[in-house]
């Protein structure tokens, strides 16, 4: 159960920014070695940063416009020229999660949506020679460092406006005052909790000290196949096939989750946690995430190849998921 105080809290939460930014368009840059340097105020579009969090029945819903509640990179840059617009986003999750002993590939599915209102959409829809059949799609995230115009929240800005995370939301764990603590910074699609990097040691003790979780995926060693079948080169990260699961290489699962008590769920709970290294952001879910989450437009056809696809993932019971979707891609047309 989560405790009363904090679940009061989450509760018809509104958050409200002071500043405005307006930008251009989106492209699709091929590389960015550096985030976004600059600094802006927290944008407040045209009504200011809103999220509301309530319960009705056995579902969780969460309704925003999306605007950060936190200051951002400058947009546009030359990286990612679009504007941070306001959204109209309506989410249900379920209530009371349950796993399904599987992990489900994200597919065309935002991750889930922070405790401001902004979504979590680790995907890109970058791809080696722009052919997403070929799989081998670009990371937004290379060596700890952004690309795609990303700023200092590990986030950037799609076509249509929408601001969006793909690593740790560092300005939202400083507006929650979570810096050095166990933070919950937002819910996944299928309901479960997710977190920030840090958690305790023991997972089933909350008084052992909190440490920073590791990922189980790992470079893979070598060189990428190359000619038409690859980019080649070494796997360095700059796509998502560079790397693999280790089971029990670090803290996390597959889904780079684990079950264990938090500040919020002190009888235990299977949790999510964003990390400083791949996959930074969740690519697979352990229960069930809710269609509301679905991308709106279709996904890119079918080739990306997750990782840590162990064999764990299907059991014939479910169809497979759709297609996975970027999010970034060309500007929309001129109006």
């Amino acid at each position: 159960m989560m405790n009363s105080s904090l679940k009061a809290s989450f509760l018809g939460v509104l958050f409200t920014a002071a500043a405005v930014i307006a930008h251009p368009d989106h492209g699709t840059p091929q590389s960015s070695p550096q985030p976004s340097q600059g600094e802006e105020p927290a944008p407040t579009g045209q009504r200011g940063s809103q999220v509301s969090i309530t319960e009705r029945g056995d579902k969780r819903i969460v309704e925003s416009n999306d605007i950060p509640n936190h200051s951002t990179g400058p947009f546009p840059n030359p990286q990612n020229p679009n504007r941070i617009s306001p959204q109209h986003f309506h989410f249900e999750m379920p209530l009371h999660p349950k796993e399904t002993g599987e992990f489900m590939p994200l597919g065309r599915y935002n991750f889930g949506v922070a405790l401001n209102g902004v979504k979590f959409d680790p995907g890109t829809a970058e791809f080696w020679r722009n052919d997403p059949s070929l799989g081998w799609r670009e990371e937004a995230i290379v060596d700890g460092r952004g690309r795609l115009g990303m700023d200092k929240n590990n986030a950037h800005v799609q076509p249509d406006g929408a601001y969006h995370y793909h690593g740790i939301p560092t300005g939202l764990i400083r507006k929650l005052n979570g810096e050095g603590k166990m933070v919950q910074v937002g819910w996944a699609a299928d309901g479960f909790p997710i977190y920030g990097p840090l958690a305790y040691k023991d997972a089933k003790d909350s008084k052992s000290e909190l440490v920073e979780m590791k990922s189980s995926y790992r470079l893979k060693s070598g060189t990428r196949p190359s000619g038409n079948e690859g980019p080649g080169g070494r796997y360095d990260g700059k796509y998502t096939r560079d790397f693999e699961f280790v089971k029990d290489s670090g803290d996390l699962d597959e889904a780079n989750g684990r079950t264990g008590v938090t500040p919020e769920f002190p009888d235990g709970t299977y949790y999510y946690v964003l990390t400083k290294d791949f996959p930074y952001v969740p690519r697979f879910f352990r229960g069930t995430p809710d269609a509301s989450f679905l991308h709106e437009e279709g996904g890119a056809p079918p080739g990306m190849q997750q990782p840590g696809q162990s064999g764990q993932q299907g059991s014939g019971q479910r169809p497979p998921p759709p297609p996975p979707r970027g999010g970034h891609g060309p500007p929309p047309p001129p109006q």
